[in-house]
């Protein structure tokens, strides 16, 4: 009974640590955006700071993960909930990397202030991310699985709101040079993001595998499209030289 409860208390150890450290991979989404959009050098350096403790929180699951295999030798359901705690926290520690990348840029989009549209595209994107992580965590803790489809989908609409904000911020730079540094900046910001909602669809499909020892059926095809967006250079720039 002793051993039987030291294992109980292991994997409840790994649970609740990955739950943590979604609460601090939500924050740092947000912070990180307000940081940006406000130009906010102390607000970024506090996020850069969170990403410190997030990457702890990993090291932390996959060392206690690891000894719990090596000691109890789990089978089947057990094993997969391990190994889930150990592929969750990696996607959410990238994640926290992610907000903590986009933090960074604070200092550099602020050289040049930009159309308050685009912050708002930024935002939204940022506001989708966060929200589908939190639903996918709130289903890991509830392991209501039939809700995992559902969230996994919602990445098509982070997909197409990330193609239009890329289309505009192109527009911005070719209607005038000067927006240029700033605008691939929030390029990147916007790339980052749009990269935190596939690791949401991969705790989705990681949840799913641990309650069912099943893969979320269908494989969720990209619908990100911007590789095929393009600028009309002459409409950008009344004038120009055509090439």
């Amino acid at each position: 009974m002793h051993i039987v409860s030291a294992y109980d208390e292991d994997l409840k150890f790994l649970t609740g640590r990955v739950a943590a450290m979604g609460g601090m991979a939500e924050r740092m989404i947000e912070t990180s955006i307000s940081a940006l959009v406000h130009s906010d050098g102390p607000l970024a350096q506090k996020v850069i700071g969170e990403d410190e403790k997030l990457d702890a929180a990993q090291r932390e699951i996959d060392d206690r993960a690891l000894a719990v295999i090596a000691r109890r030798q789990p089978l089947a359901d057990d094993l997969r909930e391990i190994i889930g705690a150990i592929r969750i926290s990696s996607d959410l520690e990238r994640v926290g990397d992610l907000a903590k990348n986009n933090a960074k840029r604070t200092l550099a989009v602020a050289t040049t202030r930009q159309s308050v549209k685009l912050f708002r595209g930024l935002q939204s994107l940022a506001e989708l991310a966060a929200t589908q992580l939190k639903d996918v965590l709130d289903v890991y803790a509830s392991r209501e699985v039939s809700r995992l489809t559902a969230v996994r989908d919602r990445d098509y609409e982070i997909d197409a709101v990330y193609t239009s904000l890329f289309r505009e911020l192109l527009t911005y730079m070719m209607e005038d040079p000067r927006n240029i540094t700033a605008c691939t900046h929030l390029l990147f910001c916007a790339k980052n993001i749009e990269r935190m909602g596939d690791h949401a669809t991969n705790i989705a499909e990681t949840v799913y595998y641990v309650q069912t020892a099943e893969q979320l059926p269908v494989d969720r095809p990209k619908h990100d499209r911007s590789h095929d967006v393009t600028v009309d250079t002459g409409a950008a720039a009344p004038g120009g030289a055509a090439s």
